[in-house]
């Protein structure tokens, strides 16, 4: 793990808006926590909200998340962590679309690995492919 991504998982940090691999990447695979490899996001549920900063209107299943009130910086935000390794993810937020729910889950790239469909079964997410397409 690279010092950026040890910043934003363990840190609660933030890379910069517009600098993250995944801000513009829609690739068709699934997104898992950097530290443990735990499933979060499909991109199935990935969309272009012009935040900065890759943008999810929800995780794979409340199982894999946390949630936490934060008032850092001044503002009243909820971050989101991943439940097995407790890695600081990002922030959601309910102005998301609606059509997708209304919530925007702001992800910060360095906190992510992303596996394309085609490898999902290589890397032993083959029981995920049901959920992408």
């Amino acid at each position: 793990m690279g010092a950026q991504a040890f910043d934003v998982v363990k840190k609660a940090g933030t890379e910069a808006p517009y600098s993250g691999e995944y801000n513009d990447f829609f690739e068709k695979g699934l997104y898992v926590d950097i530290v443990s490899g735990e499933p979060l996001f499909t991109s199935n549920d990935k969309f272009n909200s012009g935040c900065g900063w890759p943008a999810f209107s929800k995780p794979i299943s409340e199982d894999h998340v946390n949630y936490k009130r934060d008032n850092t910086l001044g503002m009243n935000r909820v971050e989101v962590r991943s439940k097995g390794a407790n890695s600081h993810l990002g922030h959601v937020f309910q102005d998301g679309p609606e059509e997708l729910g209304g919530m925007r889950y702001c992800i910060n790239s360095a906190a992510l690995r992303f596996i394309p469909f085609d490898k999902l079964d290589e890397e032993g997410y083959g029981e995920f492919k049901k959920l992408i397409n």
